[in-house]
């Protein structure tokens, strides 16, 4: 469905979560870039908007909720990037990679590829950095189970299109989950998603509801996997599964901040 924009959606969402959390408990899950941090074009630029770190800060204390950032990029460069409290469960790779923090540092489980699987990645890699080696401005970033093209930064729009449509055709083999995301591909050589995380994370921590903000096209697999009585917003345009929508990375902060007003 698509949601509709409203001043009432971020209300609505905030009461939800609020009598889940009161209920029995909750998890509160977000994306980071363009959720809870303004997109960049360099993505080491990103950072979360302080007022949406000083929520989560305040959120961290309240019992019966817990906290998980989920995103596309690589767990250890998510961690020193998300600035979130301890305990926070942290999600890398679109679900490829999983830990928490812990005394200021991540603790990561372990990623597992089977000797095919990282031929397989090997190969992929390969072909996407001869590709981009012609054109400026694009970039491969590896990850231990995926290798990803940036074409944020390529000013030459037929190029990325080209690039990207060579990419999605890497992916387009067995073994391989491609995913396109705002400027994106990543090829994937594990089945994981982040909606794969969420669920993982709901059993494991035995809540009954999943709260999730995302602004990409990647946020759409999570959406999707969200059971009714789940909580699920969009950040920014476009059409969606989610049930709720905010305006920007801005309103999200002022809904967390709402939600640690009503919880705290």
């Amino acid at each position: 469905m698509s949601a509709v924009p409203g001043a009432d959606d971020a209300a609505r969402a905030v009461a939800e979560v609020v009598a889940a959390v009161r209920d029995g408990g909750a998890l509160l899950a977000l994306d980071f870039d363009g959720c809870l941090a303004p997109l960049q074009d360099d993505p080491e630029r990103s950072r979360a908007l302080p007022a949406a770190v000083t929520a989560l800060d305040r959120l961290a204390g309240v019992p019966g909720l817990h906290l998980a950032i989920v995103s596309g990029r690589a767990l250890g460069d998510l961690s020193a990037k998300a600035e979130v409290p301890a305990g926070t469960h942290l999600v890398g790779s679109h679900g490829g990679e999983r830990g928490h923090r812990r005394d200021g540092e991540v603790v990561p489980d372990s990623v597992d590829i089977d000797p095919a699987g990282a031929r397989l990645l090997a190969e992929l890699t390969a072909a996407l950095e001869r590709a981009v080696a012609a054109v400026p401005g694009a970039r491969v970033e590896h990850k231990p189970a995926s290798v990803v093209l940036h074409t944020r930064t390529v000013t030459d729009g037929d190029a990325a299109a080209r690039l990207t449509e060579h990419a999605l055709a890497l992916g387009d083999r067995e073994g391989v989950d491609a995913m396109r995301g705002k400027a994106v591909v990543e090829l994937s050589v594990l089945d994981v998603t982040k909606g794969d995380a969420l669920a993982a994370l709901r059993s494991a921590l035995g809540v009954d509801v999943v709260a999730y903000a995302g602004d990409d096209v990647t946020d759409e697999r999570a959406f999707a996997t969200l059971r009714p009585g789940d909580v699920s917003v969009k950040v920014g345009d476009g059409e969606t599964a989610a049930r709720f929508r905010v305006a920007d990375p801005d309103a999200m902060a002022e809904l967390l901040t709402r939600l640690a007003d009503a919880l705290t």
